[in-house]
């Protein structure tokens, strides 16, 4: 695990620049300075990878200022592990005095987080998923820009039941917290809408072979998945080469069908549909910029680990120049963030419920080969999706938090 600093920004990603600032903004005094949490190093490292870059495109369109500070951004690999994530969050803190923290990646990473960076007062906005931060156990310091875990799977059980009229699910996602919560979300909007989930897997994080698992899925008519990181390659080639793909349709959620995946996979992608809060394909301002300078400066299409830290910095350019002088005052900083809304960005537009969670668009993609190449299109949009979906805030919140066996599988065979 390392930390890295860079007053960002020019070229390939890991390149150490500092951007000649006018002498009025050198003048203005100490930098503002950001603190990233990524993962460089294991299943989830591609995701990790991606989120710097995304941050770092953002900066870099800014020519390293944002409401005229001049940005120091201090990259630390937490090695995707809440020890990790608990070690450089302290570091960043209290050894580099961060104004914020973007980041981290992984569920379980916030979660060994967030009483630290609401003890410490520092703003937080966070790419992981976990639901109760932003619900029945909201931090006043963290917000959202991207997604809870279930945000657009409740989205892709609406569409799954509804639209595609299927009656009978298996889900499969990684043993870990961001998969109960990924796939309980799908269950409860497929069974409320009158279908079935009959059978849940849970392979480890880290798993070499899929093959007992898919053995195990039987008479449905689709299979969710939410795998991440590179474990969504590892699973759809499996799917394929067992010959399940051409039998039972597969559905997936945002990290399991990223479009920063696809120049990794083949024609085991072809068809897949995915529910996501953002999309290379989406034709906004900012995302035709964003995605240009992706290819640009590191040859990849952008997925949703990129574009949250796009939006995550577009938050903290609007919250400085809201505050002025005073963003150097965390807690002032914080309640800002919440008030942040934004027209244009990668994913659409964006404004934050008063737990601090992004209410913004959710698409319906379908994967397709176009001109040699895979794409993600998008073939329905869904407005204003909140963390909530359709249900009543009040008796979500009074409900446990989505877990392995919340809501209950009644339909298990």
């Amino acid at each position: 695990m390392t930390i890295e600093r860079r007053t960002v920004l020019k070229g390939m990603l890991g390149t150490t620049a500092l951007i000649a600032a006018p002498a009025v903004l050198r003048a203005q005094g100490a930098p503002f300075k950001i603190g990233l949490l990524t993962v460089k190093t294991g299943p989830l490292a591609q995701g990790g990878i991606q989120m710097e870059q995304g941050i770092a495109a953002f900066l870099k369109e800014k020519n390293g200022t944002l409401g005229g500070r001049k940005i120091e951004l201090i990259v630390a690999d937490t090695g995707g592990n809440p020890a990790g994530a608990k070690t450089k969050a302290q570091e960043v803190v209290e050894r580099d005095n961060v104004n914020v923290i973007l980041g981290p990646l992984a569920a379980f990473e916030l979660l060994a987080i967030t009483d630290y960076v609401r003890e410490k007062q520092t703003p937080l906005i966070s790419l992981a998923a976990a639901e109760d931060v932003t619900q029945r156990k909201a931090n006043p310091f963290v917000i959202r820009p991207s997604a809870t875990s279930a945000q657009t799977c409740h989205v892709m059980g609406d569409y799954a039941a509804k639209d595609m009229k299927y009656k009978r699910a298996a889900t499969i996602s990684e043993d870990f917290a961001f998969g109960y919560e990924q796939m309980a979300g799908f269950q409860r909007a497929f069974e409320d809408n009158g279908g079935k989930v009959v059978k849940k897997l849970w392979p480890p994080l880290v798993t070499p072979d899929y093959t007992p698992y898919i053995a195990q899925i039987g008479n449905v008519d689709c299979v969710f998945n939410g795998f991440a990181g590179s474990n969504p390659v590892k699973f759809m080639r499996a799917y394929a080469d067992l010959g399940v793909k051409s039998k039972v349709p597969l559905l997936a959620g945002w990290t399991a069908m990223d479009d920063a995946l696809l120049r990794s996979l083949g024609d085991e992608a072809v068809g897949v549909l995915s529910a996501a809060w953002y999309s290379a394909d989406f034709e906004s301002p900012s995302n035709k910029r964003f995605v240009a300078a992706m290819q640009k400066d590191y040859n990849v299409l952008p997925g949703g680990y990129s574009a949250g830290m796009y939006v995550a910095g577009q938050c903290v350019e609007a919250a400085i120049a809201k505050l002025g002088s005073k963003a150097d005052d965390r807690k002032a900083l914080a309640d800002e963030l919440h008030n942040v809304s934004l027209i244009d960005t990668p994913r659409g537009p964006v404004k934050f419920d008063k737990y601090g969670n992004v209410i913004g668009d959710v698409f319906i993609r379908k994967c397709e080969r176009k001109d040699g190449k895979l794409v993600n299109t998008v073939i329905k949009r869904y407005p204003n999706v909140s963390q909530f979906w359709t249900y009543d805030e009040t008796a979500f919140l009074a409900a446990p938090v989505y877990a392995r066996d919340v809501p209950p599988a009644k339909n298990l065979e």
